[in-house]
């Protein structure tokens, strides 16, 4: 079975936009402005992203928008929020089908390696991946090590593990969190095999930071970064996708 990679993909490389960090997060990373979806619409289309990354409901209440941008859709199909202290589990809240009416190119899935609620994830990820795949929709697995399963071992070789366990279970990208050098997510790139590794941006960061980071993540040889609060936060969000585009392609 071929997968369907439309513009989600230039050149082999990936650069999205992520916008669902409300649901995780609540509204403390935004301000007036990027709290507003059209704000982040807006760059998702003047940044030339290859991906939208947003939860149901903003897809659905900001569709014709979405659509107007011709910015691809990757519709996040599960989710929680930070509120609950107890081992991490996030809950499909959006169908395979429904994402496909809404006009999403690609779906998305967390899911927390080392949490007591693993094996539930698990299976409900192998579902989401066997119907998107139907119909040759791409695949993104956010694997997180997460819980008291996982305190106290390395994050490094953790890192590792979740791309390993990405391929594994059938995901087309997987998104990771970056930790240690670069030799260690190398590393965690050869251990996703044939699937393709993006990396989560993460926190805000100062510029300098930022780029070296993103530098690392390339020469890594990843296809890509997933990337929303410093880029939708920067005092000018359209230079620093500029900047960050020019890394990603070039």
């Amino acid at each position: 079975m071929k997968i369907k990679w439309g513009k989600l993909l230039r050149k082999g490389k990936a650069m999205f936009l992520a916008y669902d960090q409300g649901m995780e997060h609540g509204p403390s990373d935004f301000d007036d402005e990027n709290v507003n979806p059209l704000d982040i619409i807006s760059i998702a289309e003047k940044g030339k992203f290859t991906g939208l990354i947003v939860q149901k409901g903003i897809a659905e209440k900001y569709n014709a928008e979405i659509r107007k941008s011709r910015v691809p859709l990757i519709l996040k199909l599960n989710g929680k929020t930070n509120l609950f202290k107890g081992e991490p589990i996030a809950r499909q809240l959006c169908s395979v089908r429904e994402a496909r009416k809404l006009g999403a190119r690609a779906v998305g899935y967390t899911i927390y390696i080392g949490s007591d609620y693993e094996d539930e994830m698990a299976q409900e990820f192998e579902r989401i991946q066997r119907e998107a795949h139907k119909f040759r929709m791409p695949v993104v697995a956010w694997v997180y090590p997460r819980g008291r399963s996982v305190k106290g071992k390395s994050k490094i070789k953790l890192m590792a593990y979740a791309a390993r366990f990405g391929l594994e279970a059938g995901a087309d990208i997987v998104k990771l969190n970056y930790f240690g050098e670069m030799k260690d997510l190398k590393w965690a790139v050869k251990s996703a095999g044939r699937c393709k590794v993006v990396v989560a941006g993460g926190v805000k960061k100062n510029e300098r930071e930022l780029m070296k980071q993103v530098g690392e993540i390339m020469v890594s040889g990843c296809s890509g970064i997933a990337i929303g609060r410093n880029v939708w936060q920067a005092d000018e969000p359209l230079n620093a996708a500029e900047k960050i585009r020019n890394v990603v392609f070039r």
